[in-house]
């Protein structure tokens, strides 16, 4: 497959590469940065999840370490077969090592596949499935920041336990959102809920949900799970404001991220209620991660969970290559994945945190819900934390996942 020339010059090197001519005699990891740079996902992750990866690099300090690291980037436009492509000509002509972000699952999951066969190191931060550390788990992979486990656990449970246990869902059709409502539902059930309907939407096609939300208001449900992410998420909730939906039904955003609750407007999203691993204002770390970042990103867009996730992944991998060796950590992806799981993780955006044996990284996860227009101090001060999920309750337990490399 030939790709076009802005998908694979999209690619940027660091701004701690050193010169050309020197470039032959210093030892260099290069890192590509794979997401969608254009489409219903750039939110998410896009120019930012760069501007994130090569932070990693800063404060980590590669300078005077006698190596180098590269970052390039490419847009895979949700598109299996072009983040394939792009995966397969980074490994086999650039000279990659590792790949960061990946978001929209069925990219994800197909680049997974291509990381395990050329053994090189998977850092994904915008995948959601739950797959990834479940039957598609693989000695190079590790799963950051989120999870349609987690999301589930977190929003899902926490709805049902107020009294939200009837349930519709409308959902992107594809692996995430297919994912989301099997792991959301898994949970509602187990609570002593009910699952009373659900309506699939081709993605990245639709941007009218009106006939959905119809549907979903005649099930009678308390509960409008929204089983999807970036742009759809938000236009969905608009539509379901407009149609009157919030006055008969609780929103459920199984995935939204800062940014989208700030493009709704808190008149519109007062009240909503998520669920992320990080947020720019839990803490001294995170407020000051935030400020270093903020100033490099387009637009002076602030960071969310996915974003951040490209960071602590680059950052833990940075510490493991110091740890293990350039030439080392080159040679073998498997190793160096291994490597990454035995060290303990931390970092200013999750703090301190761990690896386990499936490939899943484990930190807190915070229910947050989006303040009243009166609360907020300033335009990104969108939301509250109302409760927090310790690390060791968050995701799926370990021997449920299906995962080959757990050993029973």
């Amino acid at each position: 497959m030939i790709l076009p020339r802005r998908t694979l010059l999209g690619a940027s090197a660091a701004a701690l590469a050193v010169p050309r001519f020197a470039r032959a005699q210093t030892p260099t990891i290069r890192i590509g940065v794979l997401n969608d740079q254009s489409g219903p996902y750039r939110d998410d992750g896009g120019p930012t999840g760069v501007v994130c990866a090569k932070q990693a690099l800063e404060d980590f300090g590669v300078s005077g370490k006698g190596w180098n690291v590269e970052v390039l980037s490419a847009d895979h436009q949700n598109k299996p077969d072009v983040g394939v492509s792009i995966a397969r000509q980074w490994f086999d002509r650039d000279g990659v090592d590792a790949i960061v972000d990946v978001p929209t699952s069925s990219v994800g999951l197909a680049v997974n596949t291509v990381c395990r066969e050329k053994n090189k190191v998977y850092l994904n931060s915008g995948t959601g499935s739950s797959d990834l550390t479940g039957p598609q788990c693989s000695p190079n992979t590790i799963h950051w920041t989120y999870d349609t486990y987690m999301l589930g656990r977190s929003t899902g449970g926490a709805t049902v336990k107020e009294g939200g246990d009837t349930w519709f869902f409308i959902t992107a059709d594809y692996v995430f959102g297919q994912t989301l409502q099997r792991d959301t539902s898994g949970i509602i059930t187990k609570m002593g809920g009910k699952v009373l309907g659900s309506v699939a939407y081709p993605f990245p096609e639709t941007t009218d949900f009106s006939t959905h939300l119809i549907r979903a208001q005649a099930s009678g449900a308390k509960v409008l799970g929204l089983a999807m992410a970036g742009a759809d998420t938000e236009n969905c909730i608009k539509q379901a404001h407009e149609f009157g939906i919030t006055k008969t039904m609780k929103l459920a955003a199984l995935l939204i991220q800062v940014r989208g609750v700030r493009s709704l407007g808190l008149d519109t999203a007062q009240g909503l209620r998520w669920s992320e691993s990080y947020y720019w204002n839990l803490n001294d770390r995170t407020r000051a991660w935030n400020d270093r970042v903020r100033t490099k990103t387009p637009n002076e867009v602030w960071p969310n969970m996915t974003q951040a996730g490209d960071y602590a992944a680059t950052l833990h991998y940075l510490k493991t290559v110091a740890d293990m060796g350039v030439a080392e950590a080159k040679k073998d992806g498997r190793a160096t994945v291994a490597r990454m799981k035995a060290m303990p993780t931390d970092d200013d955006c999750f703090g301190p945190g761990k690896i386990r044996e499936d490939g899943r990284a484990l930190h807190p996860v915070y229910l947050l819900e989006a303040k009243k227009p009166s609360e907020s101090k300033q335009s990104w001060d969108v939301a509250k934390v109302i409760a927090t999920t310790s690390m060791e309750d968050a995701w799926r337990p370990l021997n449920e996942g299906g995962c080959p490399l757990v050993k029973s």
